[in-house]
């Protein structure tokens, strides 16, 4: 298939390529979205929307964050997060320091299903060609841009359909992308790689009455860490995540593990005595971004998972995919104007994305070691609950990234250990 000069054509319509499409589209830039699956369809997540979320979301159309959080049935408010320590104690740390004063919830929980579905039918068909049941098979790239070779399903057939001359091709495919793969030389590494689990049970015990989603450092998971999102009609996402190059060189069988604490530990069983599982259990992969890698180069960007972007420590990737769709359509913005898609100008993406996020990723990587020493999290939990002073200083670094870059402060435990 031909398309006019420029060409845009975004690979994956998930969470980064629909933000990507619809920052286009507010732009009034036409472009090509193409999408292997035909929605709805389903992905294996642990559902959480961080307040990076609801800021792109914001920044986008507030009419459509507004639609969403508008559906109680689909879109779970949180308040905030509770910590559960491995020796069991518990620290709640509210999301705002003042609720009351806010619109809309700091963090939401919504199936993918839901939440995928809702943004891909916000796509704008006067400036996107939505093409679904369209796969990338393969890329070639060359002087004058680059081929994809592609594969669509039409009543029941698949027939070739390709694009030449590609002027800039995003990749929002999310794990293992082929454009990362092809043009960007995205690999695996073990080190900078999760590997999760996701169940969906229904009638689990004492969820908060503010839908606080739950990080548990169980002693029998870690260094990797077991959670409970709530989500609507009494649902809930319960999962497990390790880095994959630890539970490699311990030969750990993650589901297993899960299914143990939770018929066994005595801090979460008497929870689950009444719950239902929903389906089956199933697993993803995270690449994770404790490693600054390239996200573009010529005729190219990579955005979301496609482009190693999850946080480290929470496995939360939805954010700084919608985040990067959103930076990736203001440089195309650029990039037509000055009619430049090479490698060299494209760099001012990765640095855009950068300059932006990696503080925060470094952060969480920093807080992901910390999950090697549990006697640290008991320590700082023991610590928290006793002072209120420091909670409320734990709370400000959900609003403030300089005070929660305290944390990467040997300093800060100094403190801790000084003072009650």
């Amino acid at each position: 298939m031909s398309k006019p000069h420029p060409s845009i054509v975004i690979v994956g319509a998930g969470p980064a390529g629909c933000a990507t499409s619809l920052f286009l589209s507010k732009a009034k830039i036409k472009h090509t979205i193409i999408e292997k699956a035909v929605y709805p369809r389903d992905k294996v997540c642990g559902d959480a929307l961080s307040g990076k979320v609801v800021y792109v979301l914001k920044q986008l159309d507030e009419s459509i964050l507004h639609s969403f959080t508008a559906n109680p049935n689909q879109f779970m408010p949180s308040w905030g997060l509770k910590f559960v320590a491995p020796n069991g104690k518990t620290l709640e740390i509210p999301f705002k320091s003042d609720p009351t004063k806010e619109q809309y919830a700091p963090g939401f929980i919504s199936k993918r299903k839901d939440f995928d579905y809702a943004l891909f039918q916000k796509l704008d068909p006067n400036y996107a060609t939505i093409l679904q049941g369209t796969a990338l098979k393969e890329i070639e790239a060359h002087s004058s841009g680059v081929n994809l070779f592609c594969e669509q399903e039409l009543d029941g057939k698949k027939v070739e359909l390709n694009f030449t001359n590609v002027d800039l091709v995003i990749g929002a495919e999310g794990d293992r992308s082929i454009v990362g793969k092809k043009l960007g030389g995205m690999k695996k590494e073990n080190l900078h790689y999760c590997a999760g689990i996701r169940a969906y049970y229904k009638g689990i015990k004492d969820l908060h009455p503010e839908n606080y989603i739950e990080l548990h450092f169980l002693e029998e998971l870690l260094p990797g860490y077991f959670w409970i999102f709530p989500l609507p009609n009494g649902m809930a996402n319960v999962g497990a995540g390790m880095l994959s190059q630890t539970a490699s060189k311990k030969k750990i069988n993650l589901k297993a593990d899960m299914l143990r604490a939770i018929q066994n530990n005595p801090k979460i069983k008497d929870r689950f005595i009444d719950a239902e599982l929903d389906g089956k259990i199933e697993g993803w992969g995270l690449p994770l971004g404790s490693k600054k890698r390239p996200i573009s180069g010529n005729n190219f960007l990579l955005t979301g998972d496609a482009g190693g972007l999850i946080d480290p420590f929470t496995g939360e990737g939805i954010g700084n995919a919608l985040y990067s769709g959103m930076l990736a359509a203001k440089h195309i913005e650029e990039a037509i104007a000055q009619n430049r898609f090479d490698a060299n100008f494209n760099l001012a993406y990765d640095t855009a994305f950068y300059k932006r996020q990696w503080d925060e990723l470094k952060l969480s990587h920093t807080l992901q070691k910390l999950c090697k020493y549990p006697w640290l999290f008991n320590f700082m939990v023991n610590k928290a609950n006793k002072n209120k002073t420091l909670r409320e200083t734990i709370t400000c670094m959900f609003e403030d990234l300089d005070m929660r870059a305290k944390l990467r402060n040997p300093l800060f435990y100094l403190k801790l250990l000084m003072n009650d």
